[in-house]
């Protein structure tokens, strides 16, 4: 990859600062909803519980209605948690790699009208910080692969690699030429994200034939 220019370093570093202000209010956000809302919802379905137990004998009717409403607010938590996982950046310290990037498929799997899968290999271990980028990067190339390649298909894989582990997004989308084009966004940030965790990156697009967004972690080059 050709070197940045001083011009693309403060791009860069404007979008990064962006970014983590953004994932520092997602992370106070999340705490919220797990914190407080999720704790008064829990409460208020456990009173709900011991009171349908109370009038059980005697208001058939009311106890199957408070057995509605606790189905109500079973789903308002579940989908609280659900929130919450979305807006904590740290998820992959919290719930690793493997489940993270699910949930990364799941998520865009409610709005992509394509197919989405994730490929993750069961032997492969990371750390924390490598895991963390490695997942960053997979967000941003799944956005770009299904807000802007017009592909039907994206895969997310994990596998092996020499003396560490690959990252691959694949589309099969209209593709471009990053000889031409440096990319938006997403592709700064992707560049910074490896940059910062020492992850070799590269991106492999043929014009109406798809994009390969490539990233390998291994474990000797963080000991250079």
């Amino acid at each position: 990859m050709p070197f940045a220019t001083d011009q693309e370093r403060t791009l860069t570093n404007l979008l990064v600062s962006v970014m983590n202000a953004r994932e520092q209010e997602g992370a106070r956000i999340s705490r919220i909803l797990h914190d407080e809302v999720g704790q008064v919802l829990s409460a208020i379905g456990l009173q709900l519980d011991l009171l349908r137990m109370d009038i059980m004998e005697n208001k058939e009717e009311g106890a199957r209605r408070i057995a509605e409403i606790q189905k109500v607010l079973e789903t308002a938590v579940n989908q609280v948690r659900e929130l919450s996982y979305e807006l904590n950046p740290s998820i992959v310290e919290r719930t690793g790699l493997p489940f993270a990037l699910d949930r990364l498929v799941g998520r865009y799997r409610k709005t992509f009208d394509g197919n989405i899968r994730l490929l993750f290999d069961s032997s492969v271990r990371v750390p924390v910080g490598p895991a963390t980028a490695l997942y960053k990067i997979a967000e941003q190339a799944v956005d770009n692969a299904v807000q802007h390649s017009g592909g039907k298909q994206v895969e997310i894989l994990v596998k092996p690699a020499k003396q560490g582990v690959a990252l691959e997004i694949r589309d099969n989308g209209k593709g471009f030429s990053p000889e031409k084009d440096a990319g938006g966004v997403g592709m700064h940030l992707m560049k910074h994200h490896a940059s910062q965790a020492g992850i070799q990156f590269s991106v492999a697009s043929v014009p109406e034939k798809g994009t390969i967004v490539r990233a390998i972690f291994r474990a000797a080059d963080t000991k250079k």
